[in-house]
């Protein structure tokens, strides 16, 4: 990552909440919009029902647009960290539906004086950065001032109406896979907090700006037709609403977990935001943990990730295959973490320390 920016400048120095543990509460955002009658057409193929990742309109017999937004305060120190992580957060929403993206706007909300002191144009260029290595061009954006900053982009991408990934086909039997390593919430209250070593803020923000292009690909090869990624509302929120719009169950395996380094001692010396909490209940009793789970991994099933990795529920008979592709190709550390079962009465979800899956989380280092 870029340190050529001048280090007098620490944006986490500007910010109450990071990244995408600024969200609004998963529940105090679903009460606000019961009884809200959404505009929609027969063209909207995935609307704010599914809670999915993107909204998809379908303009022709096979083409649809998939389109999200998605912005929020630094979550790096570098400006142009920052930058990267933005846009590849922004741009999973578009991966997490099968698409590919096209064009961005940029979301700007800064303050005056980093303004002046180039932090806005630093950050920009990290997110052009990604954006060329997606294949996305950015054809402009709004700017406001505000005293505290936030960065992020409205993304338009495209997709065949038969290749779409959602978070509504589950199937009994799918295994469940995580592209990147959960645990980027600690992590960046320990930086902010001067407990994190300088390899481990390095690697949680190589982490968050790694595209999940590939994952979104190996997936499609494999047949996959249910996606999410995994973001501020952490592993088990996003996880619940895959399994209600699918009307199915998981299970987990906290061994098969891949996890950042570091991630568990932060955990255990408390260094949860306020998200990981609003995440706990937002989930309630629809998960339940074995006894032999400890509390540092039951809390971080719950952190808020920013530009997390994809969770892939892969077919039984293709699992082989997605394994030796990953193995060659996924540059992030993933894991099989669990499986698609029958839905039951309670709970929707289980976790427990050990599974049979048919492989733990890799260990290999990101590049």
């Amino acid at each position: 990552m870029s340190t050529d920016y001048p280090p007098k400048i620490d944006l986490f120095e500007s910010v109450v909440e990071c990244g995408c543990a600024a969200k609004i509460p998963a529940q105090e955002l679903a009460d606000m919009l019961r009884g809200v009658e959404v505009p929609t057409s027969p063209a909207v193929l995935i609307g704010p029902d599914t809670l999915d990742d993107a909204g998809v309109f379908q303009f022709s017999n096979e083409q649809c647009l998939v389109q999200t937004v998605d912005f929020f305060p630094p979550v790096a120190r570098n400006p142009e960290d920052y930058g990267r992580i933005a846009a590849a957060n922004s741009l999973s929403d578009i991966y997490a539906m099968g698409g590919k993206p096209l064009t961005a706007l940029a979301i700007v909300c800064f303050p005056s004086n980093l303004v002046r002191q180039g932090a806005l144009a630093a950050i920009t260029r990290g997110a052009c950065e990604k954006l060329r290595e997606a294949g996305c061009v950015l054809l402009g954006g709004h700017s406001v001032l505000d005293p505290q900053p936030k960065f992020g982009l409205s993304v338009t991408g495209t997709i065949h109406s038969t290749e779409l990934f959602t978070n509504s086909q589950a199937q009994p039997g799918d295994w469940l896979v995580l592209t990147k390593p959960l645990g980027t919430g600690v992590t960046i209250m320990a930086i902010r907090a001067g407990m994190a070593s300088e390899e481990q803020e390095l690697t949680v923000n190589r982490s968050m700006a790694t595209l999940n292009a590939k994952g979104a690909e190996l997936a499609r090869r494999c047949g996959v037709r249910c996606v999410t990624d995994i973001t501020g509302f952490g592993l088990m929120g996003h996880a619940m609403q895959l399994a209600r719009a699918s009307g199915a169950a998981l299970e987990f395996g906290v061994d098969g977990v891949p996890f950042l380094d570091g991630a568990f001692s932060f955990a255990e010396q408390g260094l949860l935001s306020a998200a990981a909490y609003t995440n706990r209940a937002y989930a309630g009793d629809t998960v339940r943990f074995d006894d032999d789970v400890t509390l540092p991994a039951r809390d971080l099933f719950f952190d808020p990730q920013t530009s997390g990795g994809l969770l892939i529920c892969c077919p039984p008979a293709r699992i082989s295959e997605w394994i030796g592709w990953a193995r060659e190709e996924l540059s992030t550390p993933w894991g099989i973490v669990g499986r698609v079962v029958e839905a039951t009465d309670t709970p929707l979800i289980k976790i427990h320390k050990r599974a049979e899956f048919p492989l733990q989380a890799s260990s290999e280092p990101i590049p």
